[in-house]
């Protein structure tokens, strides 16, 4: 049975289908997770024995990845963050951006909150891009040479941000900024629901959307709860 004192990222790091469970929940386990379970349940209007019968059955159903992100090399999490998270985020702005102004020039008219979300998807891609080029190009591959080191067993590289920890907890702040932009998305789609005269465009972005939260959900989990805990330990135990 689930403790209601544990926090919902102790969870989902001792159980990753939790996150899949999370999702439909609507419990915030990326930024959200120093939350008590306890608290988070009662926000998302769900019993914890329900949760822990939730949770039990999505473990018996066989998840969409193998990796251990636990055990994998501070290296092959980078990579696989890059490599699936980044390149689907980049290619979705690419294609999400024209698509709002599409559905914004034949229903705007009548749903005058598209014009909203519209503004709210570009503050989000303003905030992504340079975030994500901050990490690729400054903190990434620093935490994956500072990995390499330790196993070459020679001096760790030079940190011109003086400790990991100071980019980290930039990055987690901007990763709270854009936790609070998808809530703002959501409650101005109704929870992405299509209005009863909205095209097949319409709908078309809506799941997109949806689709691209969750996967900056998983997104930041990776980082927030997996990556940059063992990076911050990692240098400490230098």
């Amino acid at each position: 049975m689930l403790s209601s004192d544990k926090t919902v990222r102790e969870v989902v790091l001792e159980l990753p289908q939790a996150a899949r469970v999370f999702e439909k929940l609507k419990i915030d386990y990326c930024c959200g997770g120093d939350k008590p379970l306890g608290e988070a349940c009662a926000t998302a209007g769900v019993e914890l024995a329900n949760l822990d019968r939730m949770l039990a059955e999505a473990g018996q159903t066989p998840g969409n990845g193998s990796i251990d992100f636990q055990k994998a090399t501070l290296g092959a999490l980078v990579g696989h963050i890059l490599d699936k998270h980044h390149v689907y985020t980049k290619e979705e702005m690419a294609r999400l951006e024209p698509l709002i102004d599409k559905v914004i020039g034949a229903h705007g008219g009548n749903h005058p909150e598209l014009r909203g979300l519209g503004g709210l998807f570009q503050q989000l891609c303003a905030d992504l891009k340079p975030h994500m080029f901050k990490e690729e190009q400054i903190l990434f591959p620093y935490i994956v040479e500072m990995e390499r080191s330790v196993v070459q067993n020679r001096p760790a590289p030079i940190a011109p941000f003086g400790t990991v920890i100071n980019p980290i907890r930039m990055m987690m702040m901007e990763h709270e900024t854009v936790g609070d932009l998808l809530r703002e998305l959501r409650a101005l789609s109704s929870n992405y629901t299509l209005p009863p005269d909205g095209c097949i465009s319409y709908q078309t972005l809506y799941q997109a959307l949806e689709a691209f939260e969750q996967d900056l959900h998983q997104h930041i989990h990776l980082e927030n709860n997996i990556l940059f805990p063992r990076a911050i330990a990692l240098e400490g135990n230098r």
